[in-house]
């Protein structure tokens, strides 16, 4: 397996490449530090509306053009705002990167944001929202986020209806044009890549001057704790988040090591207590997810709000339970399933050039496959359990959305 490397570009970027052997294909991830923590508080959905009109024309090409370059090279495209970042990503054959990276790289530093993207692009944006009243299991999760994370890390990307219609584009251009300035890129390329022609190519387009890009602190403390959202329906969404290690932390490994316990398909904890043996619920899972200034772990239980309390009390003693230890059945599985979807994973040059571009931003340092998979070999059984002996979730966050308000734990 072949070992990513980094080169720093001529105005103050990073890229990284990871070449590999025996693929046609190139994947490429380019990071801009625009994401949702920097739109301001009165314009909350200013990523949402910014990444729509990035797809519509840039350079010399409108909207339409636009997509058919992109299509006669058989390259797909994409952008979307994350917390701290905006995501361009391209996907093609390797031996039309060449052509199609100035196109990504138009979108970048030339977009049209033509101000009759605007309006389209805001309607999408706000369609987005009102589409979560539909989407019960969203509204919950987005909630449960916003009360437990610190701002501004703790925002869903939807943004609000007044927000969005606040936006001018000329406030869309200027805030595009002070965030994508090449000393602060991110740009990682796996598959068939030449990393000589790529940085040639980014030193070209980063020509002139590259004011370094603001930190972004949090600017308040979450609330957390228990609160409810009345909503007329014959199910119950109910929300847990607790904290988890820092994705720069030792512990981060051996935290997905007991969240793929709790919830590693249908052998895991919460799926065999809560519906398989209980029959309370429709949906019941846990995910992990860490970065380097926040982290934490979301257990989600979809049901009817006659099972409701049963629910919440059995999965709040499942996420305390787990602190008991695990079993070495359990931790054999969860370790063969890390590694299996790490391997997935690996066989996707967009999913490895996304995977480059966040470790370089979290960690400042790309891993390889083979890196990432000793990391994994090095648990052991006494490791985990030595972690969950010392490990402290913090003050929970307990988010539910049905007809009536359920009983939280005592002292929350």
């Amino acid at each position: 397996m072949t070992k990513p490397t980094t080169r720093s570009l001529a105005m103050g970027g990073t890229l990284v490449v990871e070449k590999i052997p025996g693929v046609r294909s190139a994947g490429l991830c380019w990071l801009v530090p625009a994401g949702l923590a920097t739109d301001p508080n009165d314009r909350l959905g200013r990523g949402a509306v910014l990444e729509e009109m990035l797809m519509r024309g840039a350079g010399g090409l409108d909207s339409r053009a636009q997509a058919d370059a992109f299509d006669r090279l058989g390259a797909g495209r994409g952008a979307g705002a994350g917390t701290t970042h905006m995501r361009l990503s391209l996907t093609c054959l390797g031996s039309a990167l060449g052509e199609a990276l100035p196109l990504l790289g138009d979108m970048v530093l030339r977009p049209r944001l033509d101000a009759d993207s605007l309006g389209p692009a805001k309607d999408l944006a706000i369609q987005a929202i009102e589409s979560l009243a539909d989407d019960p299991q969203e509204r919950c999760v987005y909630a449960a986020r916003e009360r437990h994370y610190d701002p501004p890390f703790n925002r869903s990307g939807l943004g609000t209806p007044e927000g969005i219609g606040a936006l001018t584009r000329d406030e869309i251009a200027l805030s595009w044009a002070d965030a994508c300035a090449p000393s602060g890129w991110i740009v990682a390329a796996a598959g068939d890549v030449d990393a000589d022609a790529i940085e040639s190519a980014l030193n070209k387009m980063g020509e002139g001057d590259a004011p370094t890009p603001p930190e972004i602190f949090s600017v308040g403390a979450a609330p957390r704790g228990y609160a409810h959202e009345d909503d007329d329906s014959n199910q119950v969404q109910i929300v847990v988040v607790h904290d988890g290690p820092l994705e720069t932390h030792a512990d981060s490994v051996l935290e997905r090591v007991v969240v793929s316990v709790l919830a590693g398909g249908m052998s895991g904890r919460l799926f065999t207590e809560v519906r398989e043996k209980r029959g309370l619920c429709y949906a019941v899972s846990a995910s992990y997810r860490a970065d380097k200034v926040f982290a934490g772990v979301s257990a989600y239980v979809g049901t009817t709000p006659e099972r409701a309390q049963e629910s919440l009390d059995v999965l709040l003693a499942e996420l305390d339970r787990v602190r008991e230890g695990v079993e070495p059945d359990e931790f054999q599985r969860a370790i063969v399933g890390m590694k299996s979807r790490l391997v997935f994973s690996g066989e996707s040059t967009s999913a490895r050039a996304g995977a480059l571009c966040g470790d370089q931003r979290v960690r400042g340092a790309p891993r390889s496959l083979d890196e990432r998979t000793a990391e994994i070999d090095a648990v052991t059984f006494e490791r985990v359990n030595d972690y969950l002996a010392r490990r402290d979730p913090g003050r929970l966050t307990i988010q539910t959305l049905g007809p009536s308000a359920l009983t939280p734990p005592p002292g929350l």
